[in-house]
């Protein structure tokens, strides 16, 4: 008998009291919503969301039409439930408050509503990232201060692949479980538990146009990688590059590898392109919980004290031992 999301969740609830009932509740909304948009993005051209809206996000980067309807379809799903304070999006300037009409909940809920957006147009996977985080006990009101607690306070957190399949891969903190979207039923059905990630592996992910950018650790790695069995590595790499961080952890938990996104000259004061809080955090501890390791080159990402909400950071995750050996590059530079 196949074991549905719901199902899962409910023994996460009550045989293993990893989770209280209000975060299943939570979880299941946030997989619903996940549901929608793939649907939406399923639909493509045929329901006229493909193209640029026009308009930037705080990042000043231009937003996808899917990248709006992807932000309001998990709001709207979300705000009225009584599971959640406050919201707080990739998409948006500032946290979105539960409005007055709605019960308030204990929990907040981090996401990037489409992750990979340069590949929505040309048909290759993209997705939603989550992370949820238990607001501070006695705080009055919700502020972004709320928010700016370390990946390692994560009750859960997740993504959903919007490739051939849909599949939404999740933890709370108990190993991680990969469930894929049954459209007959119209349910996230369990399709792998316990997932690992080998501690060795020969596939690296990185952009390599921008080799000449990268501090001379991530350019060492990368050329003892290059020279493969002829090296100081004693074996041969394979490179691969989605451009869409959810498809590229995705085969990394799937298959091993080791996903890097570091610091580059051309923003000398920025330490990396990518969110800790929307995007490095939910994967860096998805990633942990199946054996894998995750820095930004120096500490362990889940360690980071996060001071802004769309502060950015270096990551370098997946594989364990490739993880420690480009970290212990950068350490001792």
């Amino acid at each position: 008998m196949s074991t549905s999301l719901s199902r899962y969740l409910v023994e996460q609830q009550r045989a293993k009291n990893h989770i209280p009932p209000e975060l299943r509740l939570l979880l299941e909304v946030v997989a619903r919503a996940c549901k929608s948009i793939s649907h939406a993005v399923n639909k493509g051209a045929l329901g006229g969301v493909l193209g640029s809206a026009h308009s930037e996000n705080v990042q000043g980067e231009v937003q996808k039409k899917l990248d709006i309807i992807a932000n309001e379809v998990l709001i709207e799903a979300n705000e009225w439930g009584g599971h959640l304070a406050a919201m707080a999006s990739e998409e948006m300037d500032s946290i979105y408050l539960v409005p007055n009409r709605y019960p308030q909940g204990e929990y907040l809920l981090l996401f990037d509503p489409l992750d990979g957006s340069s590949n929505i147009d040309v048909n290759v996977s993209i997705g939603t990232i989550f992370s949820v985080l238990k607001k501070t006990e006695g705080s009055a009101g919700v502020s972004e201060a709320d928010f700016l607690q370390q990946g390692s306070a994560q009750v859960a957190a997740g993504y959903c692949v919007y490739g051939p399949q849909t599949t939404l891969v999740l933890t709370v903190g108990d190993g991680v479980a990969m469930f894929t979207l049954d459209r007959e039923q119209g349910s996230f059905v369990l399709t792998q538990e316990d997932v690992q990630i080998p501690a060795d592996t020969q596939e690296f992910a990185i952009n390599m146009s921008n080799m000449r950018h990268w501090a001379p650790p991530v350019k060492q790695y990368i050329e003892d990688c290059l020279a493969g069995k002829a090296g100081a590595r004693g074996k041969d790499f394979n490179m691969r590059w989605v451009a869409s961080m959810v498809a590229d952890v995705h085969r990394i938990l799937t298959r091993g590898g080791v996903f890097m996104y570091p610091w580059d000259q051309r923003e000398p004061n920025k330490p990396g392109k990518l969110r800790l809080m929307y995007e490095a955090n939910p994967m860096a501890w998805l990633v942990e919980q199946a054996g894998g390791a995750a820095t930004n080159g120096q500490q362990r990402i889940l360690d980071i004290q996060p001071t802004e909400l769309h502060q950015r950071v270096s990551v370098f995750l997946g594989s364990k031992n490739e993880v420690q050996r480009v970290t212990a590059l950068h350490q001792a530079s």
